[in-house]
């Protein structure tokens, strides 16, 4: 067994050659400290939702609205599901929540004078007892059941009252004064199910009509839906009977028949039911005005950071199996000495064994540290809560691996001072390698180069196809354009008039427009159908804007004309703008054919308003370029909350003028504004973070790699030394000493392109089929990631090229 002693001299051999010994534990660490920040994001990751209790049997239901011609599916259901769910056997719990206030608005309080948002839901009963919700202080049923009262989480306790102890806390929300009545335990980061304030269905913050609708379900209102389902239970015939619920629904039998006939066999509304544990990965659900999708992630992605995790390692692993083989060919000598004075094979191996140890808990010591401080800026970088990441659990797994990795890497160098032969090393002949050795060496090594490679050309594939995202045309230039949320729709409040025409009247505000929603977001959607008089019915989904809008956007027609603030009035009911799309989906030979036609449209209020054509518009792009677009037609209403300004210049003048003004109209509300490019560019956000983490992660792997190479150039500068005077003494220049060494370090790396780069090519084509549109890529990354490779490989061995154009015969041939 391993003592004191044989750290002791590990310890020791380290100390004695410090160069070494930095570079071994740096690198280690540097590549030690990535895998932990990747292998701990992928599992959290992995552990969304696993702190509710039974999570494997607790259910969201889901629907999708066939109406719909993109038909997305969505983690939002009728809440009339709620009831049907109680009624079905095996059926533990059932619940549903909303947001306290639309996510455009937000939950806005008034605490000591202060302004708060904080992210509220209204709950149904159940709705704690469902996610094994706990309250540390206070009561939470009363607090869900008084009309004053809420929940809050400690964590927000702190943060918007500066104590976990807020029992009794008031805060004023529109007007209404309630109090704390109990304190949650915060609920993990990693959950699809966000809140910081909970109030129940007989909140004085609930309206009398959404109350009813929470209650009843009767008008067909979505919500999120939970199901506690017993273990036992059938999942499939709970789902039978929520679609049966749904089919026998007031807002299904109510579809006109020529929908019915457009849809032909399938249903209205299919029902679903898809586990929480699961919801992190939907990234099948949409988005509408009810609730944000949240945080979601991809399986694909989170599986290939892992893999990138392991593949750093390994590679920093093999870096030092190779640096750690040389050394021990290094060291011949004294393993001999060893051998002679009695060392048996089990001494050396401990003796190896423990030197690997001490380097890899050293590196694993270093890589905690470097985690630790990089923790930060990766916490921003991938846009999660990954405060408890290095807890102490995860650190003891951390120092597990680096105690494995130690075991590991010392069984090479072990194997090598095993065969070392004393009679030929005392006398000077010295012992080489092995052949299997050396080719085991070189294949470690080419695996280095093949993934740096492939790394580098999916990295530079994914940056350019999301610069390309982010930099094609919406249909207008979104620079001037400032997007400003207000808490009110502009046609029911005169405040929000008024705040509108004081703000045009501003220096550097050319005008402004209204519109339900701004072009890229998804928070605001209506699916409406237009049909033509005696004709076919089409689905689309319209968008309600004022006059100005096409104006203010500089958006010119493809056909007709567009809205005008000269020539239309506002909320007129008869203009409609379509694309070509929905033109074509309406039957028309061609999009200008549509213009001056009659459309029948049915409002909120089911009567049949008549529409007519007057333009057809340009694409823009309200989704990204992963979606097919669809069909869309605007109509004049000034219901929308969502104002864009156009600046005259610069944004920032405007930016403060806005911020000028808000708290003279909008004292109670938070001011939320937008840049019209930064919405659009949130639609590739992930994208952003996934280039940004390979492109660290390739930086590593190309220096790992380039270590690697110069590793294995150094041996074989030594290897073939004598070799190497041999042939200067024959008559060989320089220049064909130097290409020797590089011709081995080329054939090896095209070896390694051969295998890398077809890998990254398909990795490549996958990705980018996720795109209806992507950028010209072609095979440049490819080439690229070759040259570059090739670049940093020569760089890498230029030095012992040198070193071998200069060897001496003297140094190579003495004895």
């Amino acid at each position: 067994m391993m003592t004191l002693r044989d750290f002791r001299i590990g310890w020791r051999t380290l100390l004695q050659d410090p160069a070494y010994s930095l570079v071994v534990i740096a690198g280690l660490g540097v590549g030690f400290a990535a895998a932990l920040l990747l292998l701990g994001f992928v599992r959290y990751s992995w552990q969304y939702n696993a702190g509710v209790p039974g999570a494997d049997h607790v259910y969201i239901v889901k629907q999708r609205f066939n109406v719909d011609p993109k038909a997305p599916w969505f983690d939002q259901a009728p809440m009339l599901l709620r009831l049907a769910a109680a009624r079905a056997p095996g059926v533990l719990a059932s619940s549903a929540y909303i947001p306290t206030r639309p996510r455009i608005m937000g939950l806005t309080a008034r605490i000591d004078g202060q302004l708060h948002g904080m992210d509220g839901l209204t709950v149904m009963p159940g709705f704690a007892e469902i996610l094994g919700l706990q309250a540390l202080r206070g009561n939470l049923t009363l607090a869900l059941e008084q009309p004053e009262g809420f929940a809050i989480t400690e964590e927000a306790a702190r943060r918007h009252f500066g104590t976990a102890d807020a029992i009794g806390r008031t805060m004023l929300v529109e007007g209404k004064l309630l109090r704390a009545s109990a304190v949650l335990r915060t609920p993990g980061a990693n959950t699809t199910i966000p809140f910081e304030v909970l109030v129940g269905v007989r909140s004085v913050l609930a309206e009398a009509h959404v109350k009813e609708e929470m209650m009843t379900g009767k008008a067909g209102w979505w919500g999120k839906v939970l199901v506690r389902v017993d273990p036992g239970a059938s999942v499939q015939a709970l789902t039978a009977a929520l679609q049966q619920a749904v089919d026998q629904s007031p807002g299904v039998q109510d579809v006109p028949p020529e929908t019915r006939q457009r849809l032909g066999t399938r249903k209205v509304m299919d029902v679903a039911l898809s586990s929480l544990r699961d919801a992190y990965f939907d990234r099948d659900v949409g988005q509408n005005e009810i609730s944000a999708v949240g945080d979601r992630g991809s399986r694909v992605v989170i599986a290939a950071l892992g893999a990138m995790a392991a593949l750093i390692l390994a590679m920093a692993a093999i870096n030092y199996v190779n640096l750690a083989a040389v050394r021990v060919l290094r060291r011949q000598r004294e393993v001999a000495m060893r051998k002679v004075l009695g060392a048996g094979m089990r001494q050396i191996v401990w003796q190896m064994l423990a030197e690997s140890m001490l380097v890899a808990l050293l590196a694993t010591g270093l890589g905690l540290l470097l985690a630790w401080l990089a923790l930060p800026l990766f916490a921003q970088l991938v846009d999660r809560k990954l405060d408890g990441m290095l807890s102490i659990a995860n650190i003891g797994a951390a120092l597990l691996l680096g105690v494995a990795l130690g075991a590991l890497t010392a069984a090479y160098p072990a194997s090598i001072a095993l065969r070392v032969r004393p009679g030929v090393v005392l006398a000077g002949r010295g012992d080489s390698e092995s052949v299997r050795g050396m080719q085991l060496r070189r294949v470690l090594t080419v695996a280095q180069v093949a993934a740096a490679m492939g790394l580098a050309s999916i990295t530079l594939a994914i940056a350019w196809q999301t610069t390309f995202a982010m930099r094609v045309s919406p249909g207008f230039d979104p620079a001037p354009l400032l997007i400003v949320d207000l808490p009110d729709t502009v046609r029911e409040s005169a405040r929000a008039r008024s705040f509108i025409a004081a703000l045009s009247a501003q220096p550097g505000v050319a005008g402004s427009a209204i519109s339900e929603d701004a072009v890229g977001r998804h928070q605001v959607s209506w699916l409406r159908d237009l049909k033509r008089p005696g004709g076919i019915s089409a689905s689309m989904e319209m968008k309600s804007v004022s006059a100005a809008f096409f104006e203010q956007y500089g958006i010119a027609p493809r056909a007709g004309r567009l809205f005008s603030a000269r020539t239309d009035k506002e909320d007129d009911p008869v203009p409609l703008v379509l694309n070509a799309i929905a033109a074509r989906a309406l039957g028309f030979a061609t999009p200008e054919a549509a213009l001056g036609q009659t459309l029948l449209f049915t409002g909120f209020d089911n009567k049949t308003i008549e529409k007519r054509v007057v333009g057809i518009a340009p694409e823009l792009r309200f989704q990204s370029l992963r979606e097919t677009p669809h069909a869309m037609a605007y109509e004049l209403w000034t219901a929308g909350m969502t104002l864009s300004v156009r600046a005259t210049g610069e944004l920032a003048p405007v930016e403060a003028a806005v911020r000028r003004l808000w708290p003279a109209y909008f004292p109670d509300a938070m001011l939320k504004t937008h840049r019209a490019g930064a919405i659009l560019a949130l639609n590739y956000a992930e994208d952003a973070r996934v280039a940004k983490l390979l492109a660290i992660g390739t930086c590593i792997a190309l220096a790992i790699a380039a270590f690697g190479t110069y590793v294995l150039s150094a041996h074989t500068v030594q290897r073939r030394a004598k070799e190497i005077v041999l042939r200067k003494l024959h008559g060989a220049g320089r220049a064909a000493i130097g290409l020797l060494v590089l011709r081995e370090i080329g054939t090896l790396t095209l070896v390694a392109a051969a295998i890398g780069l077809p890998l990254a090519a398909l990795a490549i084509e996958r990705y980018l089929a996720t795109y209806v549109e992507h950028a010209p890529i072609g095979y440049w990354t490819l080439l690229f990631a070759l040259a570059s490779t090739v670049a940093v490989a020569l760089a890498a061995v230029a030095r012992h090229a040198w070193l071998a154009m200069r060897m001496m015969a003297s140094d190579a041939l003495r004895v």
